[in-house]
């Protein structure tokens, strides 16, 4: 068990062994779940500094609490026994198997789409069946789409969407976001185009406000990423506030790899 001042005490119950960076389940001192991911277990990449994935989650938090979206579990900068990383609140998701639910990105026959999905891709199944990924166009998977603008995500795949007991769809894997240059991947691209809705505007205007007020907001973010970064996330929100609209991938759509 690890005590730290800056997040709960983690006791590890076993390694998830999906994904390339260290990942492990805990409890707390309460009982409740986390999900624990250390610095010094995140793979070198070419494009982030080392050992900066774990910050990069707390500041993706950071920037959805402010929106007031709560769509991030809450998640704090944590200490564990591999060291410093981040502590996020674990999930329990929901059981798809008995009552016919089904994911909210996922993979359809081509004339098999569940009515109100937005079809993002088109390919090739295992048995070369001609097949299509769509997701769910509901209001929290719109802001999910949003925020992934707003904190330039560069990995938002189908598996990165939770979905409680309760049917609250939530977003996880915020890593690979809020570099200075445009990055977004995702496979949320089904409002690409669409205008803004009023509430997202209003949203987004506060942010905006948080982020240049002094003390506010980007001097929070100060311990995560770098100034670069936090004016980059500044002007993206004001360019979506000027633009009123999400914005139009290039060809071919940025995707993550895998998808899933």
């Amino acid at each position: 068990m690890t005590r730290s001042s800056a997040g709960p005490e983690l006791t590890v119950l076993h390694r998830i062994p999906s994904g390339s960076n260290a990942v492990y389940r805990c409890v707390d001192q309460h009982g409740d779940g986390w999900v624990y991911k250390p610095s010094a277990g995140e793979r070198p990449l070419m494009d982030f500094p080392d050992g900066s994935l774990a910050a990069r989650e707390v500041a993706a938090f950071a920037v959805s609490a402010a929106l007031g979206w709560d769509l991030i579990p809450e998640t704090v900068t944590a200490h564990g026994p591999g060291g410093r990383g981040m502590a996020q609140r674990w999930i329990d998701e929901r059981d798809s198997g008995g009552d016919g639910a089904y994911d909210p990105v996922d993979v359809h026959p081509v004339d098999s789409v569940p009515e109100g999905r937005a079809v993002v891709l088109r390919g090739e199944g295992s048995r070369g069946e001609e097949v299509v990924v769509a997701h769910d166009t509901d209001d929290r998977l719109r802001r999910i789409a949003l925020l992934d603008i707003v904190v330039n995500n560069a990995d938002r795949k189908g598996g990165h969407v939770l979905v409680d007991r309760a049917g609250r769809s939530w977003a996880i894997d915020h890593g690979l976001s809020f570099h200075v240059d445009p990055k977004v991947r995702t496979v949320l691209w089904g409002w690409a185009g669409r205008p803004l809705v009023g509430g997202d505007v209003a949203d987004l205007r506060g942010l905006a406000g948080e982020l240049a007020r002094e003390g506010g907001l980007a001097s929070r973010l100060t311990h995560l990423l770098s100034s670069d970064e936090i004016d980059a996330l500044a002007r993206r929100v004001d360019g979506l506030l000027t633009d009123g609209r999400f914005p139009v991938p290039g060809p071919g759509y940025p995707l993550p790899w895998p998808l899933f």
